[in-house]
This record gives structure tokens, C-alpha cells and sequence, in this order.
């Protein structure tokens, strides 16, 4: 199998972090310059037509985009260590907190670096920084209520470690790296005590 990646961008990250906690074979890491637009072109819509990373080419020759989707399909085949809940009440509830994370956590800081970084500029035209800021805004409701739940349990769906545990990771990273989120300095210092853990995990260091 082949995974179509952007370094350092969260979504593709997710899924490098999943397959290492997983200790799965070796799987080929293609690069895709998203800031010269190769996602855009030809060859790699061919691949994936929304232009978007990750994707994983499988081994018949399909296809399959979507970080979740991609999760699921690697979960299926490597069932072992659980990441995504152990019959179907507990995948029910990862799933709830892992969208969670995804939607009001990942969704708003990706927003507010597309709409405001220069950088970034290239990837989406046109950027509108007032809609960029407002979803900066959110980023600081949802740390809260991520600090609030990890006051109440060691883990963002519970008392193991989870996907959701790597989504909420790779979207506080990018906040981190581009938005200069500092948890702790904000008050969240549950949020920074669980990212402080998260680091101590070897897919943290070495996505």
C-alpha cells in the first residue's frame, strides 16, 4: 500500500500517528507539495478528484481518501491494539468524541490558519481574515471545553487512549506550530498536562 501525504499538514499526520500506535508493516509514504498545487493537478486528481490528503492507494488498486475512513479500513485489517472502540457501544462513543474533536476543535484552527497565515495564502483564495479571526475565537471555546472534559478523565474519550486522542493531538499541534496556541499560558492546563503526556507517546515525535 502507498499513503499520499502532505508533511506537516494534521489530517495526513492523523494517519501516520494512527498506523505507528498501531505498529503496522511498512507502508510507502508519497509526498504531494500541496504549496506548489500538485494536489491540483492532473496526476493526483486521478487519485483523489476533491484534491485532498491523505489517500491511501490499497493493494488492488483502489483508492481511499478521508483520515476516518482511512482509520476504519487500517482498523479492519490490524484489529490490534483497539484504537477505535471494542464492540459497537464503545466505537459508538470514540466516534462521538473523535467528530467532536474533529469539528469544533480541528475544523476551526485549520479555518483561522487558511484564512490568516500568509503562508497559507496560496491554498485559499480568497482568504478572509475576519472569518479567519472569528474562528480563532472558537479555538479558545473549544480548548475550554477540551479542558473542562480532561479535568474529568485522563483521556478525550475516556480512561484509554483513542483516535480521538490523535485527532485533538494534531489539531493542537497546529495551532501550536502556526498559531502560536500556548494551552498552559491560556489557562487550559489540563489541555497542556494531557498534550505534555500525548508527547511522551512515540508517534508524537516522530509524525
Amino acid at each position: 500500500m502507498k499513503l499520499y501525504i502532505a508533511p506537516r499538514a494534521p489530517n495526513p499526520r492523523r494517519v501516520q500517528m494512527f498506523m505507528h500506535e498501531k505498529a503496522l508493516p511498512p507502508i510507502e509514504l508519497v509526498s504531494v507539495d500541496i504549496n506548489a498545487g500538485e494536489h491540483r493537478g492532473d496526476a493526483y486528481r486521478a487519485i483523489n478528484p476533491v484534491s485532498r490528503l491523505p489517500t491511501l492507494e490499497l493493494h488492488d488498486g483502489r483508492f481511499l481518501s478521508e483520515t476516518r475512513a482511512i482509520c476504519s479500513y487500517l482498523e479492519g485489517l490490524y484489529p490490534e491494539p483497539n484504537l477505535m472502540g471494542d464492540g459497537f457501544e464503545e466505537r459508538a462513543f470514540i466516534e462521538m468524541h473523535d467528530r467532536r474533536v474533529e469539528w469544533y476543535w480541528l475544523l476551526p484552527i485549520a479555518n483561522a490558519i487558511r484564512h490568516t497565515h500568509p503562508g497559507l495564502a496560496p491554498l485559499e483564495q480568497p482568504q478572509f481574515a475576519d472569518f479567519g479571526h472569528s474562528q480563532a475565537r472558537k479555538l479558545r471555546e473549544s480548548a475550554r471545553w477540551l479542558d473542562e472534559t480532561l479535568q474529568q478523565q485522563p483521556w478525550i474519550a475516556g480512561e484509554r487512549f483513542t483516535i480521538a486522542d490523535i485527532t485533538a493531538f494534531c489539531a493542537h499541534e497546529f495551532a501550536r506550530g502556526l498559531m502560536k496556541f500556548q494551552a498552559g499560558e491560556e489557562g487550559f492546563h489540563a489541555l497542556q498536562a494531557w498534550r505534555d503526556r500525548m508527547m511522551e507517546r512515540e508517534s508524537a515525535r516522530i509524525s
